[in-house]
């Protein structure tokens, strides 16, 4: 599958896969990178990041692991890392983003920005 098929990302798909770019992260961790990132424009609800992580898993995008960091809790966290489609995807979206910001200086003396 090519990558540009799955363009554009939302903003919220966007910055959970450049939050995995560097490695995987549990959910929580997700989050925070995400609110971080966005410098806290974007902030991911439990319910909003299980559904996309569920529908990115369903894409092939990402794929879940054992989480690598230690645990201390009882609970078992589950890691998610880009998958070679997902990094694909990701560096396709930022390309065309690239671009689309390219355009703004040609146009920005033709209109009220």
């Amino acid at each position: 599958m090519t990558p540009t098929r799955s363009l554009p990302l939302t903003e919220p798909t966007f910055l959970i896969l450049l939050s995995l770019s560097p490695g995987p992260k549990h959910g929580y961790a997700i989050m925070k990178a995400v609110e971080n990132l966005s410098e806290g424009q974007v902030l991911l609800s439990t319910g909003t990041l299980y559904g996309a992580l569920k529908r990115l898993l369903d894409e092939d995008l990402i794929q879940r692991m054992a989480d690598p960091l230690p645990n201390p809790t009882i609970r078992e966290r589950k890691a998610y890392i880009l998958t070679e489609h997902g990094r694909r995807v990701l560096n396709a979206e930022a390309a065309r983003m690239r671009k689309l910001v390219a355009l703004v200086p040609l146009r920005v003396g033709e209109s009220n920005l």
